[in-house]
This record gives C-alpha cells, structure tokens and sequence, in this order.
C-alpha cells in the first residue's frame, strides 16, 4: 500500500512563509508526476503546483513568484515553498501523485491526507 503524507502547515500571519513536504511511503519503484492542490471553505480543489510527467513545473497565477515546487526524486518527497502569503492563500493543502508504481501493479489518483494553512491578516 502507498500513501502520501503531508506536514508544515500551520498558521502564519501575512508576509510569512512556510514550507509544506509531503512524503510518499510504501512499496514504490517510481512516481513521474506530483503536485499540490488546495481547498479553501465552499471552494473546489485546486491545482496550486505541479510536476507532469514531461517538463516543467507549472503555477497556478495566483501564486506564480511567490510558491515555489521542488522535489527530491530519491526520496519520493515533494516540497511546496510558499513566501508573501495572504489570507486568500488559507486553505487545506493536498499532496497528489497521479499514477504510483509499485512492483506489482500501478496505483492512480493517490492523494494525501492534506494539511491546513491559515494566514492572518
């Protein structure tokens, strides 16, 4: 079984900054493509940050220059930099990995257990 599991949020006031890692475990040979999305109250998901499967990452326009995605392919984690928060930015941020595979079959549509941000004005 493969999970993906999400920490730093937290409550920030605006300005701030934090950090966001979300780490997958279990039984994995590779993951091509992972990202962060958000939901905010009375809102749907959204698509913040992401690798594809080809190419570079890609932004949502609301956070272009100020989040940043990174990742460390070794260890299967992905991290999300988040500086110049607002309050719009508040929200529970999700992990997702399309497609996992394992040694024994391919896992789609995986997403963590999410982590909430709250930024203060």
């Amino acid at each position: 079984q493969v999970q993906l599991v999400e920490s730093g949020g937290g409550l920030v006031q605006a300005g701030g900054s934090l950090r966001l890692s979300c780490a997958a475990s279990g039984s994995i040979v590779s993951i091509n493509a992972m990202g962060w999305y958000r939901q905010a109250p009375g809102n749907q998901r959204e698509l913040v940050a992401a690798f594809p499967n080809v190419g570079t990452a890609n932004y949502a326009d609301s956070v272009k220059g100020r989040f940043s995605i990174s990742r460390d392919i070794a260890k299967n984690t992905v991290y999300l930099r988040m500086n110049s928060l607002k309050p719009e930015d508040t929200a529970v941020y999700y992990c997702n990995a399309p497609l996992i595979r394992t040694p024994t079959a391919y896992v789609s549509n995986v997403w963590g257990q999410g982590t909430q941000v709250t930024v203060s004005s």
